[in-house]
């Protein structure tokens, strides 16, 4: 109801790529995400009329400092040299800066998006 009130705005859901790669050993998180794209098109479309849009934030393997002392290790590197088409590694002011642009003027008619921030992960 605030957006409404204030003539419109700006959400974004959260997924991951685990669900796309088809990551196993964690059934309910990757049901999770997926399930995220479904509900960012079905709420763009009914918010729509109130020029709110809705999309979804697909982050790739995101270099926090947890990922970098918990699971990052030589394998991790090989697997990220190997897979990912950029060769640098996906921090979190990547993700910042989708974010920003998201919720900013300049995507004044981008809705209903999934957009992957992942470094080109093939």
């Amino acid at each position: 109801p605030m957006m409404q009130k204030a003539g419109g705005g700006a959400i974004i859901n959260f997924g991951s790529v685990s669900w796309m790669m088809g990551q196993g050993g964690m059934p309910g998180y990757t049901t999770a995400k997926a399930a995220t794209h479904g509900l960012t098109r079905g709420m763009a479309r009914d918010l729509g009329k109130d020029h709110i849009r809705v999309n979804t934030l697909v982050p790739g393997w995101v270099m926090t400092q947890r990922q970098l002392d918990l699971w990052v290790d030589e394998a991790a590197e090989r697997e990220i040299d190997q897979r990912q088409c950029l060769k640098n590694k996906v921090l979190p002011d990547d993700i910042a800066r989708m974010a920003l642009f998201l919720i900013s003027d300049e995507a004044r008619m981008v809705t209903a998006q999934n957009f992957i921030v992942d470094g080109g992960w093939v």
